[in-house]
């Protein structure tokens, strides 16, 4: 799960209009383009096996999205002030839902997260249009989906110098910054029931989202605390 991916490898993300009107083009009477905007929609609520997420009543995918499971890619979605809704697909129970404005042309990303019944959509905008490409360097952020009210050391480290060294709650995301490609260490510690690390390989010009999940305490493997990551896109507008 959330080994590197190649999405859509925008021409430096800058183009957004561009891309989204190219790919956008919905069947209507006079086939024209119609406004969208895009979403990556993910599931970190440890105890949920399957959700289901809509938009205004409409599904965004066609199938559940398994714990730690995510769209693949930025789904196509109409701008606007929309109802978002995440679901159990196995009761139809609903697990998260409030509006939220999708402005045209931008991206964003949708984490569900939380555990034993309190439940969050967590709905960032993917900055990519103020993201440029700079030789020797990639892009990363991260969020602590790690279902506890503890708030552990987030340190990403690359080489000698920390990209992040911060103590961040739960559902806390941060910004992309930019760090040296090549191996970088994550880690998110609370000196307790939270203690977990990685190495992560960054390409030059990618962008990175390191996913920090689990919960504390959890028997299951499946369900520990533990990080992973994606590849949310690729730069080539050079600085």
């Amino acid at each position: 799960m959330f080994s590197s991916m190649r999405l859509l490898s925008v021409a430096g993300f800058v183009a957004i209009a561009v891309l989204l009107a190219a790919c956008s083009k919905f069947n209507d009477d006079n086939n024209s383009n119609t406004p969208v905007a895009a979403l990556m929609a993910f599931n970190l609520a440890p105890d949920q096996a399957g959700i289901g997420i809509t938009l205004a009543g409409n599904n965004l995918t066609n199938s559940a999205l398994a714990y730690t499971n995510y769209t693949g890619t930025y789904q196509l979605i109409y701008p606007g002030s929309r109802n978002v809704e995440s679901y159990n697909v196995t009761n139809d129970s609903s697990l998260a839902k409030g509006d939220y404005n999708f402005v045209q042309d931008k991206y964003y990303s949708l984490f569900v997260t939380g555990a034993n019944g309190s439940y969050s959509n967590v709905i960032t905008q993917d900055n990519f249009d103020s993201l440029v490409k700079i030789t020797g360097k990639s892009h990363i952020r991260y969020i602590n989906a790690i279902a506890d009210s503890a708030k552990p050391t987030v340190t990403i480290a690359s080489a000698a110098t920390n990209v992040f060294d911060d103590n961040v709650s739960f559902n806390a995301v941060s910004d992309f910054k930019v760090a040296d490609a090549g191996n970088v260490t994550a880690s998110v510690n609370n000196n307790g029931n939270i203690n977990a690390s990685r190495t992560i390989s960054l390409e030059e010009g990618k962008v990175y989202t390191v996913l920090l999940v689990g919960q504390p305490g959890a028997t299951d493997s499946a369900r520990k605390v533990q990080i992973k990551y994606i590849t949310n896109g690729s730069l080539s507008n050079t600085q």
